[in-house]
């Protein structure tokens, strides 16, 4: 399976090149409506818990640190992980609805799956 994962803010316009569009945040955006948004799949069960994101607060000396307790997050939802997994096919746009355009939960679930994959 080949696939090129990207990252984006959900409230960016969708592009004929972002091919499945995944939110991986576990709440919708903020004034972002369906239609909108043009959501292909969204996989809040293994966005990161609300006591995590809360912890996180997107502050930049925590990333290390969010990154690893994420991935322990991650690695008690093997199932939702795997099936993830199983659509990621070609190309792929993570949504995320942070201001925080790099160090963010769609970033380091991509790094998680690249990993995995030995991407």
């Amino acid at each position: 399976m080949s696939r090129v994962i990207r990252t984006k803010r959900a409230y960016e316009p969708p592009a004929d090149d972002d091919g499945l569009r995944v939110l991986v945040d576990r709440l919708w955006p903020r004034g972002l409506t369906k239609e909108a948004a043009q959501v292909d799949l969204w996989v809040k069960e293994i966005a990161p818990t609300n006591e995590l994101r809360k912890w996180y607060k997107h502050e930049p000396e925590k990333w290390d640190e969010f990154r690893r307790r994420y991935a322990n997050e991650l690695a008690t939802h093997e199932g939702e992980v795997a099936a993830l997994e199983e659509q990621l096919d070609g190309r792929v746009t993570f949504l995320f609805s942070s201001k925080e355009e790099h160090l963010n939960n769609a970033t380091a679930l991509k790094e998680y799956l690249d990993a995995r994959s030995g991407g």
